[in-house]
């Protein structure tokens, strides 16, 4: 999908023979085309300084709003990620409605979804891939990137889920039951579609019954068996409960 974009965008704007001035005369369509050329060879720090260029020296020619999006694309090729954030925010800002602006959207979120660690690492960039996605989804509901990102969307409430079951271990771990408590009642509340609700139930079952709440602990299990009746997870919270 990305390549077959930015193939498109760079025929829209290529035409004429290859430029033989010096680069401190080049015109807007001189520097896209070198960009581009940049691009062929892989060379993305190039391809970006390139088109930047364009944005610096030629701000009104029509060569320019492609130069934006085609800069931050070489600088999320080269992981220059900061980078190509910058770009595209200025992009969605400057054009907001732009035909290209669900991509702005969409290879934004990327920038943050490549980034995302395990979960028992920081998740800062989990959540600003699920904000940039979640804007396109609204934005450009039944556009093909909105439609990827809802796929992607679901290993990032993956991760978030995890990192919340990761930090509830911590407290169980440490007999900070109230805390382990709360951060497992959040997976169950806001993330119920991902594979760790079933371990998030389990727990709340085991504290429940640590806290002596024995009628919060059957409620928990009556939802595990209703929903996931088969779970090795289930079987142990009945035994917690026996």
């Amino acid at each position: 999908m990305k390549k077959l974009l930015i193939i498109g965008l760079a025929f829209a704007l290529l035409s004429g023979c290859a430029s033989t001035k010096d680069e401190e005369t080049k015109s807007a369509e001189e520097l896209y085309k070198e960009g581009y050329q940049y691009m062929l060879k892989t060379s993305w720090d190039r391809a970006a300084e390139s088109f930047e260029k364009v944005e610096i020296e030629h701000p009104y020619s029509r060569w320019a709003v492609k130069a934006k999006l085609m800069s931050a694309y070489a600088h999320y090729k080269d992981k220059s990620y900061d980078d190509a954030v910058m770009s595209l925010d200025r992009f969605i800002k400057y054009h907001p409605g732009n035909q290209d602006a669900p991509y702005a959207y969409y290879l934004k979120g990327l920038c943050y979804y490549d980034q995302i660690s395990p979960a028992d690492k920081d998740q800062s960039n989990t959540a600003k891939a699920q904000d940039a996605f979640q804007q396109l989804i609204l934005l450009y509901p039944q556009t093909p990137y909105a439609i990827d990102a809802s796929h992607k969307m679901n290993l990032i409430l993956d991760h978030l889920a995890g990192q919340e079951m990761e930090i509830g271990r911590y407290y169980l771990k440490n007999k900070n039951y109230l805390s382990a408590l709360n951060r497992f009642n959040t997976v169950v509340k806001e993330y119920p579609n991902t594979p760790q609700v079933e371990e998030a139930l389990y727990r709340t079952v085991e504290l429940y019954v640590v806290l002596g709440m024995k009628n919060e602990a059957q409620t928990s299990l009556q939802s595990m068996q209703a929903n996931y009746p088969q779970s090795n997870w289930t079987k142990k919270a009945e035994k917690v409960l026996q």
